[in-house]
């Protein structure tokens, strides 16, 4: 019997909740990956407000959740093997814990470990603007292996809906664990009028 990999899923505080949670639910409806969610208490805030959904809700998509207090969880350890993690959306906060490696709660922790096993972690960076702190940050965490990957919008694929939208940059981010997908139309080239 073959064991499915497993995916670190962070969800922090930021603006748009509604790209992690539509990861987990693409994740879900694919079933080849497991997932390990991290919901961290701003998340939880974001998720009602913006959502109007209960945390409970979020967490029931994902196979594994944890108590983003609990340093002691599975994820904290690098022996605990995954593809990596994507922080889906990453807010500047958790951008400048990653970025410093201080790793204060599950979600920093956890990408602290993705680091330094050298997995591919994705950071779903959600603020405009961005201040030299922002930007610094980002470079600090690209330059520690990471990959930056905020969600903007393609329109090569003729988005109809907000759903489109979502859906680009989720897949996006599975391009990123080679996870296959057909969440939105992929560029061809430009075909010429004569032919």
């Amino acid at each position: 019997m073959n064991q499915r990999e497993r995916l670190v899923v962070g969800i922090s505080g930021s603006s748009a909740p509604h790209y992690g949670v539509m990861l987990l639910r693409v994740l879900r409806d694919l079933g080849t990956i497991e997932t390990h969610l991290i919901l961290s208490e701003g998340a939880r805030q974001t998720v009602r407000v913006e959502m109007d959904m209960d945390p409970a809700q979020v967490e029931s998509l994902a196979d594994v959740t944890y108590d983003p207090r609990d340093l002691g969880a599975a994820v904290s350890s690098g022996s605990f093997l995954t593809v990596g993690m994507a922080v889906v959306p990453c807010s500047m906060k958790t951008l400048a814990a990653i970025s410093s490696g201080h790793a204060a709660d599950l979600l920093s922790r956890a990408a602290d470990v993705t680091l330094k096993e050298r997995r591919r972690l994705v950071l779903v960076t959600r603020e405009t603007p961005l201040s030299l702190i922002h930007l610094r940050n980002m470079v600090a965490a690209t330059e520690a292996g990471a990959v930056i990957l905020p969600p903007m919008p393609g329109f090569y694929h003729h988005p109809r809906s907000i759903e489109d939208l979502l859906m680009h940059t989720v897949g996006k981010v599975l391009d990123q664990f080679r996870v296959q997908h057909d969440l939105f139309r992929r560029w061809a080239g430009i075909e010429s009028e004569d032919g």
